[in-house]
């Protein structure tokens, strides 16, 4: 990973590659996303999330887009996205 993090989500996509969100690092909630392709053991960064946000859900669609929702930024969250 290009980012240390812990309480984030990791979401298994239709082309095989996982997607990393969120979570935290040692100085707070994260925004960040990334791509591990296990395929060839690499990691990408991608676009961020609308809010940093820790302890939260994902849930790959049949769409093939992934709904992050909940989670805390030391506040609860009650919001949505997709990615």
């Amino acid at each position: 990973m290009n980012y240390s993090r812990d309480y984030h989500t990791a979401s298994i996509l239709t082309n095989g590659k996982v997607l990393i969100t969120g979570g935290e690092d040692l100085w707070g909630p994260l925004g960040t996303a990334e791509l591990y392709d296990p395929s060839t053991g690499t990691w990408a960064t991608t676009g961020n999330m609308t809010f940093v946000r820790q302890c939260h859900t994902a849930s790959t669609l049949k769409n093939e887009k992934v709904l992050i929702t909940g989670g805390d930024n030391y506040e609860v969250l009650n919001s949505a996205e997709l990615y």
